[in-house]
């Protein structure tokens, strides 16, 4: 009886041990995570909370910033967030079906496939501050490549001031969006794509399924955790866009391609209105976990 009871101790103090050499191992990166994270977003709701103006001592107000943002006229709350909104939905609707198709077309080892990924990706590795810039030379409305092209093809009726003019300034970003990160999204299924058996593709092949119906009916099943991390990627990425609107366009012209993170700068720095500012990046905090589950339950509804 003795002995069962030493030995009950033993295995609970070796337990104990065990457990406080994980703890101490995940202890610095738990502490990264909090202070990071968690810490900087109770930070931003206390603040979302105040009169404040980053300076003097803020006036607590509860819950009146957000009133005022959901309701008042000279906050274009609501515009920036459908500037957001359109930006996701052509993420997910043009540049990842393009990526898929890229990473289709790649996965079968055409000639060159290595140097096709590599042009593919290179947009994604350049600083987004020069492709904001490249893309402010092709926009020009004098010597930019998009108006002499359209004047090369007697297309001169097309010619715009493109980021320059409310009708075309919001495209004039989702193009370079779409195609700066196109690669990425390529690359992530395309990872997926090369890790699909190849004894499932040559089933299919005996069966007399063609090169497309096997994409279609067993590698894209197969990589579909893949591609809802992309449609996350995507929409979260297009709430949280900022450095090229604030290249191309600074939010204009008359916030046509305001953004959440463009207004936020706007309250922080042009009105010093920190408190607003907070209120926003609270929002778009929460819409960014909100967009992650709905899109995670809508695939696993698909699934089931």
């Amino acid at each position: 009886m003795e002995r069962d009871k030493s030995a009950l101790q033993q295995k609970r103090k070796k337990d104990l041990n065990k457990g406080l050499t994980v703890f101490v191992f995940l202890l610095p990166g738990l502490l990264l995570f909090v202070s990071v994270l968690i810490a900087p977003i109770v930070v931003s709701l206390y603040t979302s909370m105040l009169d404040w103006n980053g300076f003097t001592q803020g006036t607590f107000i509860g819950l009146a910033n957000f009133q005022e943002l959901f309701t008042s006229g000279s906050i274009n709350f609501w515009g920036a967030l459908k500037n957001s909104l359109l930006l996701a939905l052509f993420s997910v609707f043009i540049q990842l079906p393009l990526a898929l198709l890229l990473a289709l077309i790649l996965g079968r080892k055409p000639k060159g496939e290595r140097a096709y990924l590599t042009i593919f990706f290179m947009p994604v590795l350049i600083s987004t501050v020069v492709i904001g810039q490249l893309w402010l030379k092709i926009y020009n409305p004098d010597y930019g490549l998009l108006n002499r092209f359209l004047e090369l093809v007697h297309l001169e009726g097309w010619k715009h001031i493109w980021v320059g003019e409310e009708e075309t300034a919001l495209g004039s970003i989702i193009v370079p969006t779409i195609w700066q990160y196109v690669g990425y999204h390529m690359l992530l299924m395309y990872a997926g794509v090369k890790g699909v058996s190849t004894d499932l593709r040559e089933a299919a092949m005996l069966d007399g399924a063609t090169k497309w119906q096997t994409d279609r009916y067993i590698v894209i099943p197969i990589i579909k955790p893949i591609i809802r991390v992309s449609v996350i990627f995507a929409v979260t990425g297009s709430l949280k866009s900022y450095d090229l609107i604030r290249i191309l366009t600074n939010g204009g012209p008359f916030e046509s391609t305001e953004v959440p993170s463009t207004l936020i700068e706007n309250m922080l720095f042009l009105r010093n209105r920190y408190g607003m500012g907070s209120t926003i990046t609270v929002m778009l905090i929460a819409l960014c976990f909100a967009f992650a589950l709905l899109i995670s339950a809508a695939f696993k509804e698909k699934d089931n």
